[in-house]
């Protein structure tokens, strides 16, 4: 799409807005309930079904469909995050009345780092056409990674901070309990985090883990960067809500990554065929029709195995 710096500010704008009331309304501490996390889950999933139908009206179905396709990836892919997200809340101890507050922060920074991830992803496309070999084959690689972990019951271990965290406490020190939601206090003379602050920075490096796969994962779907920025947008926002509506369903969808690891070797193989189409070799393509529905499918299929498995196990 020929996307004008207007309309990219009108959506960034509008995007800010939308964060804004977010955060307003959770601006205070509380638990969250089921009826409140189902109602702006709700919210959020129309505001990013409106907003693919306007690509569908002006864009055309090409676009529209390259929203969707991606929206649900960028979506699927969430979910699998919010794994990570329970673990780190579990190891850290985090308040339920604080858990909020910390996912919106999280949401925050993976906003703007995806961001950047975008603008180098888009920059790079442009200039190394091969490119789409190195996101093939890394995609390729990851989902096989999925497939291993999931073999491994990974979600059921603990989180393992990484060592630059762990360095990062030890300069300033970490208080021995929460302080509300401030993130430094005084203690004994000397400034120095609380496990608030710590919480916040281990999910905002997992973000950037998270980033690695999504990105690619989205660029083998469609190379316009303004689809690519939105359907992640529309995916990470509402995830804080999603969080608190599925917490207890996680533990059901034991299918999803296999489901994930299909998607992702599909979008992998995707991209090494649109990379062999541009260096001129006559392979088919896979159009955005076919993706869209082969992703509903697996997303679908994973969906309902996940339930029946889980079912199975908790009769026998």
């Amino acid at each position: 799409m020929n996307v004008t710096l207007s309309v990219w500010l009108l959506t960034v704008a509008g995007l800010c807005v939308l964060v804004a009331a977010d955060f307003f309304i959770g601006r205070k501490p509380h638990d969250v309930s089921l009826r409140e996390a189902g109602i702006w889950t709700a919210v959020w999933v129309v505001l990013a079904c409106l907003f693919g139908v306007g690509l569908l009206v002006f864009g055309g179905g090409g676009p529209g469909g390259e929203f969707f396709a991606g929206y649900l990836t960028e979506k699927s892919l969430s979910v699998d995050n919010l794994f990570v997200f329970v673990l780190i809340m579990a190891k850290f101890a985090v308040p339920s009345q604080y858990q909020q507050r910390v996912l919106m922060i999280g949401v925050l920074v993976a906003l703007v780092l995806r961001a950047a991830f975008i603008a180098a992803g888009a920059a790079i496309i442009s200039a190394f056409s091969w490119v789409f070999y190195v996101f093939g084959a890394f995609l390729i690689w990851t989902a096989w990674k999925l497939i291993q972990d999931a073999r491994k019951d990974e979600h059921e271990q603990e989180y393992e901070e990484n060592k630059l965290l762990k360095s990062i406490e030890r300069r300033f020190g970490v208080a021995d309990r929460y302080h509300g939601t401030r993130l430094w206090v005084e203690e004994n003379g000397r400034r120095v985090m609380t496990p608030m602050l710590v919480v916040m920075l281990a999910i905002g490096f997992t973000d950037i883990l998270f980033a690695l796969d999504s990105i690619p994962a989205i660029y083998g779907l469609t190379q316009d960067p303004y689809i690519v920025f939105t359907a992640n947008a529309f995916a990470l926002m509402g995830l804080r809500q999603l969080y608190f509506l599925i917490g207890g369903l996680l533990k059901r969808l034991v299918h999803l990554s296999y489901g994930l690891s299909v998607i992702l070797g599909f979008i992998g193989v995707k991209l090494v065929l649109h990379a062999l189409h541009e260096s001129g070799v006559h392979v088919p393509e896979i159009g955005i029709p076919f993706s869209l529905g082969f992703i509903v499918l697996v997303l679908a299929v994973t969906t309902a195995t996940s339930l029946w498995a889980t079912r199975r196990r908790e009769r026998a």
